[in-house]
């Protein structure tokens, strides 16, 4: 049975930083290529980064480059997302999630397993 799980979110104030994390198990970590998405309320889930199964391909949305960085720890079965310079409109539930292959720009429906998510709101 595949787990994901995700971790590390909180409020935090815009400018600051938060470190997110998520662990998966019941699956072979490094045959996957693992996203970070997020969905705001009344908005759609939108790929925010992502990184192939040995990570030496990552890539992020317009909105966080530059500010995000995705990296991973196939020792630990453990995804990450260093989050800086958050702003405001980086305020939503974030998910983690695996799929065989990665293909940008990020679309949900190719990833196959994901998370219950972990809140990051971001104040002004």
């Amino acid at each position: 049975q595949v787990q994901v799980v995700e971790s590390g979110g909180g409020l935090v104030q815009a400018g600051g930083s938060l470190r997110l994390a998520c662990t998966a198990s019941g699956l072979t970590f490094d045959d996957y290529c693992m996203g970070w998405f997020r969905q705001a309320p009344g908005k759609e889930r939108e790929g925010v980064a992502c990184i192939s199964s040995h990570g030496g391909t990552r890539w992020y949305a317009g909105s966080v480059s530059g500010r995000f960085t995705i990296s991973r720890d196939n020792a630990k079965n453990t995804l990450y997302l260093q989050m800086n310079s958050l702003k405001p409109e980086d305020t939503a539930m974030y998910y983690c999630a695996a799929s065989p292959t990665c293909m940008t720009p990020l679309q949900a429906s190719g990833f196959g397993y994901w998370g219950q998510g972990t809140q990051v709101t971001v104040s002004s």
